[in-house]
């Protein structure tokens, strides 16, 4: 069954068959149906040439902001496009015009309530950078403070859902129809975007996330977050205190040598594996284009609409991994990565094993220290993803957000190495990691569980010696059925004996044969006759019952 085609869905249907001829297979194009809304057109003529990975991430570009968004959510999935892919679409950049002042002045005043003169000072109209979703402007607020206002995209929503709507129609055809829709789950895939793109554009999400970004970084003196202003701050509009400085690609050689370049990239790594491997939220969008050096030589982590939450328990198994690696240990790799992930019914433990036995070998006798975290992480996704394991996204996630914080961190200091700067914070992260563990809060857990053990204590102890008095203490030991192993015994004893009287009749036959007598069938003695025949029939009755009753005790 094709796609129901539907005519507000047009141009959404021949932009993705358009994708998928000239980036992907041509016969899943034309199994969906969406071949017969092609039109001809000059860049149809290049899909048989094989483009790169450069030329999807232009094409998504050229094709709006929710296909830009599609191309960050693919960078995410390192087990289903490879490793070239995810590098190129981890750099995509959203290149729109902005939209006119009078529908940022529209979008502010129905926000807040109130004009734009009214809730700011003063308001400049051109935006100092301009977005898929949104757009910034510099104003100020009526006590003096110098603000960025984020102002949303008008209409951005409804292009959104219109767009998700046709994606989702084609990844329930891929779902039902091909094998790689029923191994990776196109529209689970869709579902977990579609909550997360419309989280990025709910301002009041991303405000959340820098006050708490703020608030865990606070004793880095050389990290500043902008905070938001609550009061000035909506779904559509995002009021934060303004950050002046310049993106990290953009310093000159003169200002490297002005500014700690290698002080500021350890403190940023510092800062970052605090994020990871300590407080489970992490930045995890940290491209040159949202990190800035501050007019007083700081580093300003910009643009928190895409973060990354570990668990605690992934923590730990994302230790373990590495470990397994680094220890040239493939077996306990993968084991610990089929723990992570999620088996789907391609998975090919064979195959996974030989995989990870190939990776580990390529990273055999690194200590943890001297691994590149972020490409083994990727290369561990892509590996699990074709095996039919899939990886929790978060794992991409933080493997991009690695990569990225090393380009970031040679920009600041080209000889910083990340390798050593994981050794001299390792203790320190240790030693956080374990404070963490006991908070105040999980202290008081624990008293709470004690408490509620020492209370029902007496009662339970109680309970024990009035059973032990009344003699009606019964332990019970899950060992062996001890009935099904008597009656086994017993049919094992039976048979034995059986045997034994079937032999001695054989045996007893066998000697009547030498013995004169008037009594005889077919010219043989009737009495040894007659014994062999009662011991064949034992026997063949013995070997019936054997058959029949074993058999069908070893079926399930």
């Amino acid at each position: 069954m094709g796609i129901s085609l539907k005519t507000e869905h047009l141009k959404g249907y021949k932009d993705i068959a358009w994708l998928l001829l000239k980036h992907g297979r041509s016969d899943l194009v034309k199994n969906a149906g969406l071949d017969k809304i092609l039109i001809d057109d000059n860049d149809q003529d290049n899909a048989t040439v094989p483009p790169g990975a450069e030329q999807l991430t232009d094409d998504l570009e050229k094709l709006g902001p929710t296909y830009i968004k599609l191309g960050q959510l693919l960078s995410s999935r390192a087990d289903i496009i490879p490793l070239p892919y995810i590098e190129a679409l981890s750099r995509l950049q959203d290149k729109v015009e902005p939209f006119s002042y009078e529908e940022v002045e529209s979008t502010i005043s129905s926000e807040l309530g109130v004009r734009i003169s009214k809730a700011f000072s003063d308001f400049e109209p051109t935006p100092i950078a301009a977005a898929s979703l949104g757009q910034v402007h510099r104003a100020y607020m009526r006590d003096g403070r110098a603000v960025a206002v984020k102002v949303q995209r008008p209409g951005i929503r409804q292009q959104v859902a219109k767009d998700i709507e046709v994606w989702m129609e084609v990844a329930r055809f891929f779902d039902d129809h091909t094998e790689m829709g029923r191994r990776y789950q196109f529209q689970e895939m869709l579902v977990e975007f579609r909550k997360s793109l419309f989280r990025e554009l709910d301002y009041r999400e991303e405000a959340h996330n820098l006050t708490i970004l703020g608030d865990n970084l606070r004793d880095f003196e050389s990290i500043a977050v902008p905070r938001p202003v609550e009061d000035y701050t909506t779904s559509r509009v995002l009021t934060m205190t303004y950050i002046r400085g310049i993106k990290i690609t953009s310093l000159s050689p003169l200002t490297r040598m002005e500014i700690q370049g290698e002080e500021l990239a350890e403190q940023l790594f510092r800062a970052y594996l605090k994020q990871i491997l300590v407080d489970g939220f992490f930045h995890a969008d940290p491209h040159p284009g949202n990190v800035f050096l501050t007019d007083d030589r700081r580093i300003a982590l910009l643009d928190l609409g895409m973060v990354g939450r570990m668990t605690s328990s992934l923590q730990e198994k994302l230790l373990q991994l590495l470990l397994a690696v680094s220890d040239g240990r493939s077996e306990d790799a993968a084991r610990i990565s089929i723990r992570i992930g999620e088996r789907t019914d391609a998975f090919d433990e064979l195959q996974f094993n030989r995989r990870l036995g190939e990776l580990v070998a390529n990273h055999h006798d690194a200590r943890l220290e001297q691994i590149d975290v972020g490409k083994v992480l990727l290369e561990v996704t892509s590996a699990s993803g074709e095996c039919g394991i899939r990886l929790p996204p978060e794992l991409t996630m933080l493997g991009k957000t690695l990569l990225n914080l090393d380009q970031v961190a040679r920009a600041l200091y080209p000889e910083f190495d990340p390798n050593a700067a994981v050794r001299r914070n390792a203790a320190e992260i240790v030693r956080q990691r374990t404070t963490k563990s006991i908070s105040t809060g999980s202290l008081f857990s624990n008293m709470l569980d004690i408490k509620d053990f020492l209370e029902m204590l007496p009662q339970r102890v109680n309970r024990i010696m009035d059973r032990v008095a009344n003699n009606e203490l019964a332990v019970k030991v899950d060992a062996i059925d001890e009935q099904r192993l008597m009656e086994g015994i017993q049919k094992v004893a039976n048979r034995i004996t059986l045997g034994l009287v079937l032999a001695a009749l054989i045996v007893g036959a066998a000697l009547l044969m030498s013995v004169p007598t008037s009594f005889r069938i077919l010219g043989y003695p009737g009495l040894a006759i007659v014994f062999f025949v009662v011991a064949a029939s034992g026997g063949i009755a013995l070997a019936i019952n054997i058959l029949l009753n074993d058999v069908k005790a070893r079926k399930p």
